[in-house]
């Protein structure tokens, strides 16, 4: 991995929050399959993919709109969602972007009392304006 590499890794989420990534992925990059546009055995995305170039921004309004993300989250009705129904998806970042979201979702989950999946659901929901249950 160079220092221009986008660090992979890994986010649960809904059916209806993966389609509505899926959407706004297609329209800002091109990514016609959100789920193998990235190769999972690798650990890293070379400078100037333009579907990681897509995450890494959407990773960082994120991360920079965490606070009122959390705030506008329905962690209640993520909770519903069938824990069979959660989708691994894989994107790509800047190693500081991945390391700052994975502790704000682990913080997260920790005051919610509940489990990865679900605030990352919640979250990303927020952040996409869509329902977290199908």
């Amino acid at each position: 991995m160079t220092g221009d590499d986008y660090k992979l890794f890994g986010v649960y989420a809904s059916e209806s929050v993966v389609d509505a990534l899926a959407d706004a992925l297609y329209e800002e990059a091109g990514v016609v399959d959100l789920e193998t546009y990235f190769d999972d055995t690798s650990e890293s995305v070379p400078a100037g993919d333009p579907g990681a170039e897509a995450t890494d921004a959407f990773a960082a309004d994120v991360l920079e709109s965490f606070a009122t993300l959390y705030d506008h989250a329905d962690f209640e009705a993520t909770e519903r969602v069938d824990p069979e129904a959660f989708e691994l998806v894989h994107l790509a970042a800047i190693p500081q972007r991945v390391t700052g979201l994975r502790e704000r979702f682990r913080a997260a989950a920790t005051i919610q009392e509940t489990d990865l999946r679900t605030v990352q659901t919640a979250i990303l929901a927020a952040a996409l304006d869509v329902e977290p249950t199908v």
